[in-house]
């Protein structure tokens, strides 16, 4: 049995944003419980040369959108960076689900093989998308949701394994 490159990102691009979500609940119930000002956890970082929680929240949606969008062939829409809440985090990734959830399933077919160009720092690089999904949406996608869950986690968010797996 083989599984469809949809099935290989929408269900795990999905699992992770839902998973990001409910954490990011708990944050914003702890910041209300305690009365913090909710900027030490939403501007809080690993160490000073990373990205804060909210950057890392809106880079996990841009690959999630945008590596499902590239493997269906559809437009990658183009979000502006605003949020500065608890409440506007979430919506973004209610926004990025309801986004990956909506594309056309069979736009997917043949996205293994598709070619993927992507373009960073000036230079393009082509990828099938089997290739693509694997060494850079996937990896990226994870490693900001990590980051974040982290960052949270590091400054007292009571959450484990099962609210990063979106199954708490």
């Amino acid at each position: 049995m083989s599984i469809s490159i949809r099935q290989a990102s929408v269900p795990v691009f999905t699992q992770g944003l839902k998973g990001l979500k409910g954490v990011l609940a708990k944050a914003a119930a702890l910041v209300e419980a305690k009365k913090w000002d909710p900027d030490a956890l939403l501007k809080a970082r690993l160490y000073p040369d990373m990205f804060p929680l909210i950057r890392q929240v809106q880079i996990a949606t841009d690959f999630a959108k945008g590596g499902a969008a590239r493997l269906a062939q559809a437009e990658v829409p183009a979000w502006d960076d605003v949020e500065t809440s608890f409440e506007d985090l979430i919506a973004r990734i209610d926004r990025a689900i309801a986004f990956v959830e909506g594309l056309d399933a069979a736009a997917f077919d043949g996205g293994e093989a598709r070619d993927v160009q992507l373009v960073r720092r000036g230079e393009t690089k082509t990828f099938n998308g089997l290739d693509y999904l694997q060494s850079q949406a996937m990896p990226n996608f994870f490693f900001h949701i990590t980051t974040a869950y982290a960052i949270l986690r590091h400054n007292g968010v009571e959450v484990g394994k099962r609210d990063f797996l979106g199954t708490a």
